[in-house]
């Protein structure tokens, strides 16, 4: 839930405050073009940090490496709160933001696959699906309470104390889920399929090395699925935001529209991974993104509308429903799809590959909206995206067979009902 709390706050700051307070200008486009290119930044450290955090995963063990990742984001992102604005040291404090945003990045390359593993590794057969979902839910919640701190900040708070200072009480208090994360992960255990590899000798030397030579096509593929889950939520969450503020929309209405639909992705995505055990991990997953590229088509016109119940119905659609469906799936298709003693480091890296494109999406879709029929060109653009993650998710359910779990034993994964059967 951290991660996704520190990913909403800086995504929210990025759009609203950042541009004025590090990066001032007399054309405040190009300010939010710098606050979202240090959003973007933070992706780029993602593969690094795959590589070796997924290194180390494999050989020691998942639990260890969740705790280091999890301190790393809460320092960091409390130090964010902490940073003096241009006013103040110029723009040395641009470049402290992009080096704590690295940092952030750094840590989120190994965190996301680490918890997708942990509690997978921990389900029986049979409930892969809804168990990998759980670390889904947490975005729910991180997205909620990261919304909630900004939309508390806004009306409590007048809009120039908000750009002064307030906007750093959300980093601050993201301290407290540091303290609570990590006297829940040091009650862990270490995960049964990982101690099973240990006891049998199986632990990989060099795991980058191995799935990059066992695994390449599986690789590419998951950061294809990855990539269109990643897109759909950054524009969803994070340009969003600066999409309806140049259209005249307040603030407080997309932050409403996306806490609300963080409540219903949060009773969905479990639903969405239970579904994929039970039908199958392609057909729920085509489900939500075929939902997703017909949502897209409607989804900017709505929030520019301006209209309260159109503005929140373009949140429900498509961050609260179709994006729950494809968020339940994914993580079981993609944990599935490598052998266990490599699965750390081949789920780090497929994930961050496309999560390096996700980053890069408010940026560019900025840029978009500023040529003729923009927000047309973006519906569209999404759209694309999504249906491509579609076709990456067939791909990789047909080559899964031969790995996951069970490949330490010789026994092919079913990854759906269709698979189960073959």
């Amino acid at each position: 839930m951290l991660e996704y709390y520190d990913f909403a706050i800086y995504g929210l700051a990025a759009a609203l405050v950042f541009g004025p307070v590090f990066f001032p200008s007399a054309d405040p486009t190009l300010g939010v073009l710098a606050s979202f290119a240090t959003f973007g930044v933070g992706f780029l450290a993602r593969p690094l940090g795959g590589i070796v955090f997924g290194h180390l995963g494999d050989r020691l063990g998942r639990k260890n490496v969740l705790v280091t990742t999890m301190l790393m984001m809460g320092v960091s992102t409390v130090l964010i709160g902490c940073l003096p604005g241009h006013d103040s040291i110029g723009y040395w404090g641009a470049v402290l933001l992009v080096v704590l945003r690295l940092v952030q990045g750094f840590a989120f390359g190994g965190e996301q696959p680490g918890a997708i593993l942990l509690v997978s590794e921990h389900a029986a057969e049979g409930r892969r699906g809804l168990f990998a979902s759980l670390p889904g839910a947490g975005v729910s919640s991180g997205l909620v309470l990261g919304n909630l701190a900004f939309l508390a900040v806004n009306n409590v708070m007048d809009p120039v104390a908000v750009q002064t200072w307030g906007w750093r009480i959300p980093f601050w208090a993201g301290g407290v889920l540091v303290v609570v994360g990590l006297l829940i992960r040091f009650g862990l255990a270490e995960t049964p399929d990982f101690e099973k590899s240990r006891a049998n000798d199986q632990v990989s030397r060099s795991p980058v090395r191995e799935v990059i030579r066992t695994h390449p096509s599986q690789i590419l593929l998951a950061g294809g699925v990855q990539a269109g889950q990643a897109v759909a939520s950054y524009i969803t969450v994070v340009y969003s935001l600066a999409y309806a503020r140049e259209h005249g929309v307040p603030a407080a209405l997309p932050l409403l529209g996306i806490i609300l639909s963080g409540v219903l992705h949060l009773a969905l995505v479990p639903a969405a991974g239970a579904l994929s055990d039970r039908f199958g991990r392609l057909p729920t997953y085509l489900a939500g993104a075929v939902f997703i590229a017909v949502t897209a088509l409607f989804f900017f016109p709505m929030v520019g509308s301006g209209s309260a119940v159109l503005v929140i119905s373009a949140y429900l659609l498509l961050f609260g429903i179709g994006w729950a469906v494809i968020t339940g799936v994914y993580p079981a298709m993609l944990a599935e799809a490598f052998a266990t003693k490599v699965s750390y480091s081949g789920l780090s890296l497929g994930m961050q590959l496309g999560v390096v494109v996700g980053g890069l999406t408010p940026f560019a879709a900025t840029l978009v909206a500023t040529l003729p029929n923009g927000s047309t060109l973006l519906g569209i653009g999404l759209s694309v995206v999504v249906l491509l993650s579609g076709w990456c998710a067939a791909a990789l359910v047909r080559r899964t067979p031969r790995a996951g779990v069970a490949a330490s034993t010789g026994q092919p994964v079913a990854v759906g009902a269709d698979d189960a059967e073959r």
